[in-house]
């Protein structure tokens, strides 16, 4: 009896953690759809923006500007700026270690971006830095699962003067980059300086040599001067590539979690079958003691 109660018991255990996991894979997909659509639609500004960016720098061969050729840190050793993006929240699978695995990997293998400044977005990144012996220089806890563009806009202006002044020689981002809802790679991004390289092949191009040659040629006349065009848009560039990141970021999170909880919830539900199965044998063999206890207490009597 005993144990038949105890498997009973488990049942009912794993009956409410299916009834929670269940609920918070509806809650992930409710929020994947919502950041999905918010990453999704804001690509082609960015893209746009690399575009016209790639033209104007290929317009302005020589120029030195300060974002494109490094400003006063070009050439130098001066330590580099790591921003980590990982999750105020749990339970969204490899997530997070992907992340971190990534950053660890990019500090231990950059002399500079080990000896220089690490930035952390994300409560669950602090532990794993701790224990891996990084030091978080500051921790941004007010981004959640839905970055303002303000509060990113404020901190890629802070990047770019200290880049500008010579305080860091790069500045870079490690975050979930999102390609599809089955595909989420690690990347660690060249926030700054801009390279002309990557400009002209835009954000994920992937355009062939021929392509490029065509974009070159028609790279068209700008007024003004692409110099002072250059001015407004590389910071805006900045910005925007640091907002996408933290959408791509998000929408990452909430896929990962969302396909967590439906592992979650599938295993719970085999798992409940199971201990349904032992509970009827269990409860079998029960009966079938009782009726063997009558029938030889019957016997004993007759």
């Amino acid at each position: 009896m005993g144990k038949s109660r105890e498997i009973k018991g488990r049942m009912k255990a794993v009956g409410n953690i299916r009834r929670i996991t269940r609920t918070m894979q509806m809650i992930a997909t409710s929020k994947f759809a919502r950041a999905q659509q918010a990453s999704v639609s804001s690509k082609p500004y960015t893209e746009g923006l690399f575009d016209l960016v790639g033209k104007l720098a290929n317009a302005a061969e020589g120029l030195d500007h300060p974002l494109l050729a490094g400003g006063e840190t070009q050439g130098t050793d001066k330590p580099e700026l790591t921003l980590i993006l990982t999750s105020n929240r749990g339970l969204c699978g490899p997530y997070n270690g992907n992340v971190l695995k990534r950053a660890i990997g990019h500090l231990r293998s950059n002399e500079l971006a080990r000896d220089g400044r690490v930035e952390l977005v994300g409560k669950k990144g602090l532990t794993v830095l701790k224990f891996s012996q990084v030091e978080v220089a500051q921790f941004h806890e007010h981004f959640g699962d839905s970055p303002v563009y303000a509060d990113v806009e404020q901190l890629a202006r802070e990047y770019v003067d200290a880049f500008i002044s010579g305080e860091v020689s790069a500045v870079r981002v490690v975050y979930m980059r999102y390609i599809s809802a089955g595909r989420q790679v690690p990347e660690v991004l060249q926030l700054l300086p801009f390279s002309a390289e990557d400009l002209d092949a835009g954000e994920a191009s992937g355009d062939s040599a021929s392509s490029e040659s065509a974009y070159r040629e028609s790279t068209p006349e700008f007024s003004p001067e692409p110099g002072a065009l250059l001015d407004e848009l590389l910071p805006a560039a900045v910005k925007a590539v640091l907002f996408q990141a933290f959408n791509d970021a998000v929408v990452s999170e909430h896929v990962a979690r969302m396909v967590a909880m439906k592992a979650a919830t599938d295993n719970a539900a085999k798992m409940g079958k199971t201990l349904k199965r032992k509970y009827n044998r269990a409860r079998q063999a029960q009966i079938t003691t009782e009726l063997n206890e009558i029938v030889s207490g019957a016997a004993a009597l007759g």
